[in-house]
């Protein structure tokens, strides 16, 4: 992991890396960084202390499946959960995120018997959408080292990203 510092709350119901760098995997290198929120169904109000521990847990269990993928930061609300996560290009974010609110609600729904008669009808807890933007370099600096490529290539010019 290329990270220097975590810092996390005392309830455990987030944490962020305070030190974000390119990653590097076979012949690419990249910062693909995604906030990511999804909600809970019909935003019940599920997710109470002892459940958002358990989720922050049962999250990070599940990525360690996926190398290159990393949650740099998590909060938990009590409907709905907000993310911060590195996504290696290797995969699609589509999946990502639906191996996470897949796997997850198996875990939480077993964990936590009483979300059956919650969700009395239905196997699920979480929305079928979720919210995706990225994170990363501003388009200035984006801008900047497209149209100065040539001179950086060539050593004359260095942009720090």
């Amino acid at each position: 992991m290329n990270v220097t510092a975590w810092d996390c709350s005392a309830e455990v119901s987030w944490c962020s890396v305070k030190h974000m760098e390119i990653r590097y995997s076979g012949y690419s290198s990249y910062k693909t960084e995604y906030h990511v929120v999804w909600i809970t169904k019909y935003r019940r109000r599920v997710l109470k202390p002892g459940v958002a521990s358990f989720l922050y847990k049962t999250l990070f269990h599940t990525i360690r499946s996926m190398p290159g993928v990393e949650i740099l930061q998590l909060n938990i609300q009590i409907n709905h959960i907000h993310m911060v996560i590195i996504i290696s290009p290797k995969y699609a974010v589509s999946d990502v995120i639906g191996t996470l609110k897949g796997k997850s609600a198996s875990i939480l729904r077993r964990a936590f018997k009483w979300l059956s008669k919650v969700y009395y009808k239905e196997n699920i807890v979480w929305s079928n959408g979720y919210f995706v933007s990225t994170v990363g370099i501003d388009e200035d600096k984006i801008m900047r080292y497209v149209e100065f490529q040539q001179r950086q290539d060539s050593g004359q010019t260095r942009f720090d990203l």
